[in-house]
């Protein structure tokens, strides 16, 4: 069978080892969890809702071993862990709060003695991948609405987290009195698409990268014709406008571009700035790259290492050929360990950068903040378009008619003014073009989860 490792990108130690699921094992995890989603269908949605509040007050009780655990396996500073913990708080919190309005029946006025409704059905079994830059965060987004619904969830966490998918299946195994709720599979990718592709799955919800997105995708499409919810990244644009207020800005902007090690797929990959305050934008941001403090992820550092082995040297080639054709590296230097421990990428500032270049046209997902001097509003909205992906754009101006002009023309899912790289669960989250299909939070996110009966009642 096969091992899956997860080291620790800090000490190169390794964190945990797990035997990856074998055939038997996903068929029986698959048939427990079709035959207890018949048990939520029929429970009363106040019940699930509520077993769903003590799943997450397990969480919340032991926030502290959850946070270190998300240090140990993908470097993230247990500060911003515990702020990840609270996101996921109230994530849940507002799912859990609407979703009996939001699953209520839609009622349509009486015709001619007919009863008309349209009814939410849970679909059975919910299969969900989450991704490991927001171990918690990417997971609450479909497990609490699912369940609250009336779904049972086969939960493949990332090899990089797989712990935090063992946390939510605890959680939620103290909370229904069996793992058949929320089961945690360790398994690899040509498994986990058996599993996407097997009917007895009715949703199957992914976020990763583009190239997995469309192996999920197809691996559904070849054996039958559940929905699929995709979100594959971004590389989220961000338009300083002249108006804009610029120590805020600057502030918000190297927050959203390094927060995480820049390991965010709604992270700020690329920053247009107009030409009237460009130069003192430019300085501002090197300044406040120069405040942060990167080290070991157990104490009060502002980054971590990145947590794929691979990521330091992918971002390095970035960086290198866009300096090969012209770029500026006004801060940052080659990776590399501090003090000898961990696999760091400093916060790298580039100019001279255009749309000929990598490290402007595929997903980053690090501390690079690349910013393109732009002369008006429509070379700003013209660049940020160009990009196969669409999760985010953010806009930095003190005019909100300037504001409202310029979102209309963005090609996103969401859209920021004078913020970026943060989530509202009130609000769908959501993406277009290679970022993927489907909404995720918001009364919107219980759609994806269910789907629509139709009753057409002729009465006596």
């Amino acid at each position: 069978m096969d091992q899956l490792i997860i080291d620790n990108p800090y000490t190169g130690e390794t964190v945990v080892e797990r035997t990856a699921a074998d055939e038997p094992a996903v068929d029986a995890m698959l048939a427990a969890a079709v035959d207890f989603s018949r048990t939520l269908a029929a429970m009363p949605i106040e019940d699930r809702v509520a077993k769903c509040r003590t799943a997450l007050q397990t969480m919340l009780d032991d926030r502290d071993r959850i946070a270190a655990d998300i240090a140990r396996m993908m470097g993230k500073p247990e500060g911003q862990a515990h702020n990840e913990i609270r996101g996921l708080e109230e994530r849940a919190q507002h799912m859990l709060d609407i979703a009996a309005t939001s699953l209520e029946d839609t009622v349509l006025p009486e015709k001619e003695g007919l009863e008309r409704r349209i009814e939410r059905v849970p679909h059975g079994v919910v299969f969900n991948m989450p991704a490991w830059n927001y171990p918690l965060l990417t997971c609450v987004n479909v497990v609490f609405p699912a369940v609250a619904a009336g779904n049972a969830v086969i939960l493949k966490h990332s090899a990089r987290s797989a712990l935090c998918g063992e946390h939510f299946a605890d959680a939620f195994a103290q909370a229904f009195g069996t793992r058949a709720a929320v089961g945690a599979l360790h398994c690899s990718h040509a498994m986990a698409a058996r599993v996407a592709g097997d009917r007895r799955v009715g949703f199957v919800a992914f976020t990763g990268s583009v190239r997995g997105g469309h192996a999920i995708y197809q691996a559904v499409a070849n054996h039958h014709f559940a929905d699929v919810g995709l979100e594959l990244g971004g590389k989220d644009p961000a338009y300083v406008a002249e108006d804009a207020d610029i120590p805020a800005a600057v502030a918000g902007l190297v927050d959203g571009a390094c927060y995480n090690a820049g390991q965010s797929c709604c992270g700020v990959e690329r920053v247009y700035v107009h030409e009237k305050v460009y130069d003192d934008f430019v300085a501002g941001a090197r300044a406040e790259m120069a405040k942060l403090n990167l080290g070991d992820p157990t104490a009060e550092v502002d980054m971590g290492p990145m947590a794929q082995p691979h990521a330091p040297a992918f971002l390095k080639e970035q960086v290198d050929e866009a300096l090969a054709k012209g770029a500026e590296r006004l801060f940052g230097t080659d990776p590399g360990p501090i003090e000898g421990r961990g696999r760091f990428f400093f916060p790298t500032l580039l100019t001279g950068v255009d749309h000929s270049m990598n490290v402007m046209r595929e997903e980053s997902f690090g501390p690079i903040m690349p910013v393109v001097k732009v002369a008006t509003d429509r070379e700003a909205v013209t660049l940020a378009n160009d990009s196969n992906l669409g999760l985010t754009a953010s806009i930095w101006s003190t005019d909100r008619d300037r504001a409202a002009r310029l979102a209309r023309q963005l090609q996103t899912g969401t859209v920021y003014l004078n913020r970026c790289d943060v989530l509202d669960p009130a609000l769908p989250w959501t993406g277009v073009k290679d970022t993927g299909k489907g909404s995720t939070l918001s009364s919107l996110g219980y759609l994806h989860v269910t789907r629509p009966r139709a009753w057409n009642f002729r009465l006596p």
